[in-house]
């Protein structure tokens, strides 16, 4: 005689491997590097590592400098924090700029007061937390739980040294880019600026988890900056 299904057992067992899947639907580890450029010219490199541990999450990247840019030291971002089904919720935020303590920068998130607590110069800098608010490190990787959609983009960070709200346009949905031999579709973002002017931009790939795989930076003087992915390894 066939036993009756239990649709009640069933469907508890549908549920908890939904949120299984949900719950690693991202990838847990990530490595990427990156080439830099000004105006075309090579000048250093950058690693990043993402690394998820149960409901944790660490973030480092490491900028460091060729020829007479090495002499500056290495710059180490660091974010850790919580990952939950709406993304990364960032504990703390630390910047390092080689072996000058001034130059380094840390921040602290405190969820239940809602405040960012930011370290300068020795000096506490308080500001209010906005829902979702991540840190110079998180911020790209913040992409792989809410992908852009729409016309725009907010993004609500903190540097270290000061906490705003940055607005994106999503210029293209869908520009093909050959990075590296590589060749992906990716998301075009350009700041949005008052006077026109784009200042930051950002090209995320839409099969590799909205991943940045190049940045372009035009500072005040007008030189380009450009950061371009060279190696990226999922598991």
């Amino acid at each position: 005689m066939v036993k009756p299904i239990n649709l009640t057992f069933l469907s508890m067992l549908l549920s908890m491997l939904l949120l299984a899947g949900i719950a690693h639907a991202q990838p847990q580890k990530i490595e990427l590097e990156y080439e830099v450029s000004r105006n075309g010219h090579a000048f250093g490199t950058v690693k990043e590592s993402y690394t998820q541990e149960g409901s944790q999450y660490q973030i480092i990247s490491t900028t460091k400098g060729d020829g007479l840019y090495a002499l500056l030291g290495e710059r180490v971002l660091t974010s850790k924090g919580t990952v939950t089904k709406a993304g990364l919720v960032p504990a703390e935020f630390k910047l390092k700029r080689g072996d000058n303590e001034k130059k380094s920068l840390a921040a602290s998130f405190d969820w239940t007061t809602h405040t960012l607590n930011m370290l300068v110069k020795g000096d506490i800098r308080k500001e209010k937390l906005s829902t979702g608010a991540q840190d110079l490190a998180s911020y790209a990787y913040q992409f792989m739980f809410t992908p852009p959609t729409g016309e725009q983009v907010s993004v609500a960070l903190t540097t270290g040294k000061k906490f705003d709200q940055y607005i994106y346009n999503i210029e293209s949905s869908s520009v093909a880019l050959n990075i590296a031999g590589t060749q992906y579709e990716t998301v075009h973002l350009v700041n949005a600026e008052a006077d026109g002017k784009k200042k930051k931009e950002l090209w995320l790939a839409r099969s590799k988890y909205y991943i940045p795989v190049k940045y372009l930076v035009v500072d005040d003087e007008g030189d380009k900056i450009e950061q371009v992915l060279t190696k990226i390894i999922i598991k």
